[in-house]
């Protein structure tokens, strides 16, 4: 019922939003140049983003500077399958760059949110990246979709791309993006990744447990199981399927920055109400990204509670694939470069680098750490820091592997 009152909620208020933007729209001009009047409008805007949305939005990168020139950006799906898409960044240029898969988490966010991720690697890198779907949106004749499914995707998507390629994983799927080189490395797999950087994920969620760690391995999975899954409402693609819904999880970040939230929107208030509409665009564009959610199959999430977070399989040793075993300490050609946030409050300090030991085999001069001690979570992948200090050592050891 818990996926039914939230529709129900949604539908109720709906009508509200839609006048609010109704009278704003409609009296817009004539608010302008009156302080009082201008606040009444901001409010109402206010109101009118009161909402969810659960669909992705676009990439919205149209161009993109090349050295000295500015080429254009289309997006294309180079693979279509029922849980997800792989997208490629095609840049109307001859010249030959390295191609480099960009692993988006499956976290209750859809893939845009790695855009600056993605523009920033598009100046000297061919860009794909992995778009999953919203389960809700997945019909039940698709089947199911668990955390091996996501395995054999990232190796499918890898298969399309063709072999020489980088991966660059974010957050939660560095654990079985780290499972996928793994599996093709015993395989001598043609497609094996000549390089793979994993980004703030939790290899090993035991070292330096946050407060997302700790809540995850303080409940039985058959609470999570019982508290937080959910039955799709019948009027969309996948009604019927159990879900773990994304407005869960967006309400889960929102209360650990819940000071923080309510601070830019204040912010965004008062400069849409002084007319600051340059600094006010800042602020929507971010919560436009933010507030698009996904909904998670039941099984996914459920066996990354299970898997990642209480039996921590991958650091264990006991993570298996399709019924056997993954061994990282098969990986003797692929370099690994590991980055980690020192204000990182999701996947703290050690849960990424502890990948070098897992991967024994590698030679010294082909594992790489980088420490960036003034990022929170999403600084690693996002912001200044990111294209400054960051994305060079991502940049340098993909030329190194080339």
């Amino acid at each position: 019922m818990l996926y039914q009152a939230y529709q129900l909620q949604d539908d109720l208020i709906t009508p509200t939003r839609f006048f609010a933007e109704l009278i704003r729209s409609t009296i817009g001009g004539m608010l302008s140049g009156d302080s009082v009047k201008q606040r009444l409008a901001a409010g109402l805007e206010m109101i009118g983003r009161f909402k969810l949305t659960h669909a992705r939005p676009d990439f919205d990168i149209g161009t993109i500077k090349v050295g000295n020139r500015d080429v254009p950006v289309s997006v294309e799906t180079a693979l279509d399958l029922p849980f997800g898409k792989l997208l490629r960044f095609a840049k109307d240029m001859d010249t030959r760059q390295p191609r480099v898969m960009v692993i988006a988490p499956l976290s209750g966010h859809f893939s845009t949110l790695l855009r600056g991720t993605v523009e920033t690697l598009l100046a000297d890198h061919e860009v794909y990246i992995t778009d999953w779907a919203n389960a809700r949106d997945v019909p039940l004749a698709a089947g199911c979709f668990g955390v091996d499914d996501y395995v054999d995707y990232i190796i499918r998507f890898l298969e399309a791309i063709g072999p020489g390629a980088h991966i660059l994983a974010v957050c939660q799927p560095c654990v079985q993006a780290l499972a996928a080189v793994a599996i093709m490395s015993e395989d001598r797999h043609p497609a094996t990744p000549r390089s793979m950087t994993l980004m703030a994920g939790p290899i090993d969620p035991r070292e330096s447990p946050t407060k997302v760690n700790e809540f995850a391995v303080s409940k039985s999975l058959s609470w999570f199981q019982s508290s937080v899954i959910s039955r799709v409402p019948w009027r969309h693609a996948g009604g019927g399927r159990r879900v773990y819904p994304g407005f869960l999880q967006l309400a889960a970040f929102m209360a650990m920055n819940m000071d923080r939230h309510t601070k830019a929107h204040r912010k965004l208030h008062d400069h849409l109400a002084a007319g600051e509409i340059a600094e006010a665009e800042k602020i929507k564009t971010f919560y436009d990204e933010y507030l698009a959610v996904l909904d998670l199959t039941e099984e996914f999430y459920l066996e990354t509670i299970d898997r990642v977070f209480h039996k921590a399989e991958m650091a264990t040793g006991t993570f298996t694939f399709r019924g056997t075993r993954v061994d990282p300490g098969e990986i003797r050609n692929t370099a690994l470069l590991t980055v980690e946030g020192g204000r990182d409050d999701i996947c703290a300090l050690g849960q990424t680098s502890a990948a070098h030991e897992l991967c024994r085999s590698l030679r010294p001069h082909l594992k790489r750490h980088h420490l960036q001690a003034n990022v929170g979570h999403y600084g690693v992948f996002n912001g200044k820091r990111w294209e400054r200090e960051i994305y060079p050592v991502v940049r340098n050891l993909i030329l190194s592997m080339e």
